[in-house]
């Protein structure tokens, strides 16, 4: 594969990452239903609000950190060094390995509410239904994950891989 083409296609899964990330904050992640009558639907971006709401700001710093501002930052990052002709400084290298790391983080979200549902699934007092966002943040973190990889390895050598 080409340099330009291989940049081609690396901003074009950063633009689809992007999507995936955007619907994955904003989609309804899951339904809780208790009983018949009660039934909560939320987003991360909603659920987030709701935390700040009910005063539990440490939550709510964590996850929007990690779960919001963390991988919008990351694909800006992720965009500006693919669309860049030279290759990687240590300073934006190092950058990028940190948010690699904490970017694992990212997927947080979607562990505690498969942990939230598996509990709910164990009792009989209510019900969970998982939706689009939920299937849409985790595509997204791990699609990032993976772009991540592939800009430090390529962008550290100085060349696209020749195929």
């Amino acid at each position: 594969m080409q340099s330009s083409s291989y940049k081609i296609l690396l901003l074009l899964l950063i633009l689809l990452a992007a999507i995936l990330l955007t619907v994955g904050l904003v989609a309804p992640i899951i339904t809780f239903r208790k009983f018949i009558f009660i039934q909560n639907t939320f987003s991360i971006l909603t659920g987030t609000w709701n935390l700040l709401k009910e005063g539990q700001l440490f939550l709510f710093v964590i996850i929007t950190l990690f779960s919001i501002i963390l991988p919008i930052f990351k694909l800006g990052l992720l965009a500006k060094l693919v669309v860049s002709t030279s290759p990687i400084n240590v300073s934006s290298k190092k950058i990028l390995e940190l948010l690699h790391r904490f970017g694992k983080w990212s997927m947080l979200d979607v562990f505690v509410v498969a942990i939230l549902v598996v509990v709910v699934k164990l009792g009989a007092i209510a019900d969970v239904e998982k939706h689009i966002g939920l299937y849409a943040y985790a595509a997204a973190a791990i699609l990032i994950m993976l772009i991540t990889h592939f800009v430090v390895n390529v962008k550290s050598t100085n060349s696209a891989p020749d195929r």
